[in-house]
């Protein structure tokens, strides 16, 4: 009798068991992103970028929850020989090389080799005099003033330093075309006194304005690890990570996979640009610039990316701890900094250590895409890359064209997260 009691007892508690519904926050699983309509969505915003003549090829790679949950590539790398677009292909990724060179410095500032607010001058003694420009007297003399604070290394992260790269100003823009500031001849030494020697552009942290201050990050980091720039970051970066493919030079034996780059005409055609003009990536120059001049693969890309997303990790690499991706994912302009160039264009974000960072989410159809507390950046030619902790994923999508297709990266970005929708949380 006891044994057929505690049978009974044990059927029904194991059903029992069964219909309890799950408990405590490990067990929720929130809903995929990348289901097979986005998925669907994807191809068709692929395909129309190269159908539409917007693009010669265009590929994307997708992770979620440390999964690849996306990839496709249409079109062509090289439309003139043929060649695919496919994951393999080597693009030039402009600036998407400054996140890179911000995980470069950062890793420095994990060892205490600087503080974001010390002076820039302390490590580079060449901008420590520095003077801003207030325009040109009668006789065509520049007017300066001096700083009201010195330029401090989180100015340089955070595109706030005041270095002038404008061509449109009295007697400034004389001189900036002068310097050749990028000129691949230089080195980065060369480059950052040409750059200490003009005068600023505005008071350090009063504005946003995009120009070198990625390249003053590269040379800090030679200055402070006492190591060229580039095998700093194949010894701390590319090597650790598995990006074999990520270089400033492509070799000979991979030309065969390096993407043509293409510009648009105002009637929309396609023209490739002539090899003679995009010599920087195939031979040795002096210059390794910090802001630009990486190529690389979806794959390699997509590692850097995953690391950011997992914290600092990826493997058993660890790159960075995770309170420094926090800090580098961080706002870290504030409200009196109004003038923002071209930065409100990329959504409702501010910006962060070498990433732009999302704020807010979008309240119109026509801003770009996204979930708060993503953090991304783009290049040049029209490639892209984001980071979103919230969902645990992050997007890397290849293209080659000039000018700057910002419709490319908001249907993609539309592609993945869905049509717009009123109050979205």
């Amino acid at each position: 009798m006891n044994k057929i009691l505690y049978a009974f007892l044990f059927i029904s508690l194991a059903a029992f068991s069964f219909k309890l519904p799950p408990t405590g926050k490990k067990d929720k699983k929130a809903p995929a992103v990348i289901t097979k309509t986005v998925k669907a969505r994807l191809d068709a915003a692929l395909k129309s970028f190269v159908d539409s003549g917007r693009v010669a090829g265009a590929s994307a790679l997708i992770f979620e929850k440390n999964q690849e949950v996306y990839h496709n590539a249409f079109g062509f790398a090289d439309r003139e020989a043929k060649a695919p677009m496919d994951r393999n292909t080597i693009v030039r990724i402009y600036s998407m090389t400054k996140p890179v060179t911000g995980v470069a410095l950062m890793k420095l500032y994990e060892k205490g080799a600087f503080q974001l607010d010390d002076p820039l001058s302390k490590y580079a003694p060449e901008f420590a005099n520095m003077k801003v420009y207030k325009g040109v007297d009668a006789s065509g003399n520049l007017i300066l003033e001096p700083l009201k604070r010195p330029i401090t290394v989180r100015d340089i992260t955070r595109h706030t330093a005041g270095f002038a790269t404008t061509t449109d100003l009295p007697g400034l823009s004389e001189l900036v075309q002068k310097a050749e500031l990028s000129n691949p001849n230089n080195t980065l030494e060369q480059m950052v006194k040409k750059l200490a020697s003009l005068p600023l552009l505005f008071q350090p942290g009063e504005q946003w304005n995009y120009g070198p201050s990625v390249d003053v990050q590269a040379y800090l980091v030679e200055r402070l690890s006492g190591k060229p720039f580039a095998q700093y970051l194949q010894e701390n970066i590319f090597t650790p990570l598995g990006m074999t493919n990520t270089r400033y030079v492509v070799p000979e034996s991979d030309k065969s996979r390096f993407a043509a780059t293409y510009r648009k005409s105002e009637n929309g055609q396609l023209t490739r640009v002539p090899d003679i003009d995009n010599l920087f990536n195939t031979k040795e120059f002096a210059l390794t610039p910090g802001g630009w001049g990486l190529t690389s693969t979806l794959d390699d890309y997509m590692k850097f990316a995953r690391m950011l997303v997992n914290k600092g990790t990826l493997g058993k690499a660890r790159i960075l701890k995770p309170e420094t991706v926090k800090l580098m994912a961080t706002n870290q302009l504030s409200d009196s900094v109004t003038q923002r160039m071209w930065l409100p264009s990329k959504g409702r974000v501010g910006f962060g250590i070498d990433f732009a960072v999302r704020l807010h989410p979008p309240v119109t159809k026509e801003e770009n895409n996204g979930a708060v507390g993503e953090f991304f950046w783009d290049g040049a030619a029209s490639t892209l890359f984001w980071v979103d902790p919230v969902n645990d994923l992050t997007a890397v999508l290849f293209v080659q064209v000039f000018p700057f297709e910002g419709q490319v990266h908001k249907r993609f970005r539309d592609a993945v997260y869905g049509p717009f929708k009123q109050n979205q949380p």
